[in-house]
C-alpha cells in the first residue's frame, strides 16, 4: 500500500474552476466516505480550502485509483471528467509524502507562509478519525505534517508577512485599511470572517468602526459577543454597505451576493470602496473591478502576488526543514515494514536453535 494524493489548486486550475469544485464540510465528509469504497483504497482524508482541494488516499494501485477518484469530484461538480483530468495534479508515494509536508509548511499555498493551512489540515484529519475514513497510515502521515508545519514556523519566520491570507488581503488593500476613520462592513461571520475582525482589531483599528452582517442575527450576535464589533440584520446590508468604506466578504454563498448594480448603488454620488473577497465560490461579481471608484481584491489578485513578503531565506530554510523531515519520515516508514520481517526470522531462528539443542 502508497499514499496517493489527487488535487486541484490555484497553481494548477483557475479561480473559476476551483470555484466548481469547492466543498463544504458535509461534501468533504461524503468524499471522502466515496473515496473509501474504490476497491484498491483502504483509507481517505479530504482538504478542502478556499483555494484547494486535495484527496489524500492509502492505495494498492495507481492507476485506475486517479481516474476514479477525479471521477468522484467530477460528479460532484457537475463537471466532464476529461476537462478535469487536465487541471489535477497527481502524487505518489515519496513525493505525496513530500507534497503534504510542502503543503504544511506554507511553501505551497497561494500566500507563501500563510498558518492557516496547518488548521485545515487538521480539521482534515480530525474528519477522517470521525468518520472512520483513516487508518494507521494517513493519521502517521498527517500528525507528522502537522509537526512539520510547526517547525517550520517555530524556526524560522516565514509567516511574517502573510500570516494569512486575510492579511495578505489587507497588505493589498493598501492604506485604507489604517485609515482615520475607515469604517468596515464584514459579510458573512464563519470562520474566517471571524479571523478578518480579530485581525482588524489587532491592527489598532476601534472595534466601533467594525460592523458585521449575516444572513441569521444570531450567528452575527455571537461575532459581536467575542469581539465588542457592532451587529446589521442581513436586510439592512444595502445601507451599512453605502455608508463603509471597506467591504469584507466571506458569505460562503453559492452564488453571487454583490452584483455590479448592487455595488455601483452603494458608491453613487463619488464615493470610493474597497471590496475584499475572501470568498470561493466569489461573493462578489467579476465586471465589479470596471468600477472607476471600487478597488477589488480577491483571490485571483492575490494568486497575482503569491509571493507575498516571506524572505528568500526563511522560505529556503523551510524548504531544507521539510527536505529532512521526508527523508526521516521515509527511513521510519521503511523500518516499520521490515521490523515484522526481521521478527519473524529471529523467532523462526531460535525455535531451530532450540529444536536443534533439544536434538543434541
Amino acid at each position: 500500500m502508497s499514499v496517493l494524493v489527487v488535487g486541484i489548486s490555484h497553481r494548477s486550475a483557475p479561480v473559476e474552476l476551483l470555484e466548481q469544485v469547492v466543498l463544504g464540510n458535509d461534501d468533504a465528509i461524503k468524499l471522502s466516505g466515496q473515496v473509501l469504497e474504490i476497491e484498491s483504497v483502504s483509507e481517505a482524508v479530504v482538504i478542502s480550502t478556499c483555494n484547494r482541494i486535495e484527496v489524500f488516499a492509502e492505495a494498492d494501485r495507481f492507476h485506475g485509483s486517479v481516474e476514479e477518484i477525479v471521477r468522484l469530484i467530477a460528479d460532484r461538480a457537475g463537471l466532464e471528467l476529461e476537462s478535469l483530468l487536465r487541471q489535477v495534479y497527481v502524487h505518489f508515494d515519496q513525493a505525496a509524502v513530500a507534497h503534504l509536508f510542502r503543503v504544511a509548511g506554507g511553501l505551497d499555498s497561494m500566500v507563501v507562509g500563510e498558518s492557516q493551512i496547518l488548521g485545515q489540515i487538521r480539521e482534515a484529519l480530525q474528519r477522517g478519525q470521525q468518520e472512520s475514513t483513516v487508518g494507521t497510515s494517513l493519521n502517521s502521515l498527517f500528525q507528522q505534517a502537522l509537526r512539520v508545519g510547526k517547525r517550520g514556523h517555530a524556526e524560522t519566520d516565514i509567516d511574517r508577512s502573510a500570516p494569512s491570507l486575510v492579511t495578505a488581503a489587507f497588505e493589498a488593500a493598501g492604506p485604507v485599511i489604517t485609515a482615520e476613520g475607515s469604517r468596515f462592513l464584514v459579510a458573512g461571520a464563519g470562520t474566517m470572517s471571524a479571523l478578518a475582525v480579530r485581525t482588524l482589531i489587532d491592527r489598532g483599528i476601534d472595534p466601533a468602526q467594525i460592523w458585521v452582517a449575516n444572513r441569521t442575527f444570531g450567528r452575527g450576535i455571537a461575532l459581536v459577543a467575542g469581539y465588542g464589533v457592532g451587529a446589521v440584520r442581513w436586510e439592512s446590508l444595502d445601507v451599512e454597505l453605502a455608508a463603509a468604506d471597506v467591504l469584507v466578504t466571506c458569505t460562503g454563498s453559492a452564488d453571487v451576493v454583490f452584483d455590479t448594480a448592487r455595488i455601483a448603488e452603494a458608491v453613487a454620488g463619488g464615493r470610493s470602496l474597497t471590496v475584499i473577497d475572501l470568498a470561493l465560490p466569489r461573493d462578489v461579481a467579476h465586471e465589479v473591478r470596471e468600477l472607476a471608484s471600487v478597488q477589488v481584491v480577491d483571490l485571483e489578485v492575490l494568486g497575482e502576488s503569491a509571493l507575498h513578503g516571506s524572505a528568500a531565506e526563511d522560505v529556503e530554510q523551510v524548504r531544507e526543514i521539510v527536505d529532512a523531515e521526508v527523508r526521516a519520515f521515509l527511513s521510519a516508514r521503511s523500518q516499520a515494514k521490515v521490523t515484522p520481517t526481521v521478527v519473524a526470522l529471529r523467532s523462526m531462528a531460535t525455535e531451530v536453535v532450540g529444536r536443534e539443542i533439544d536434538r543434541l
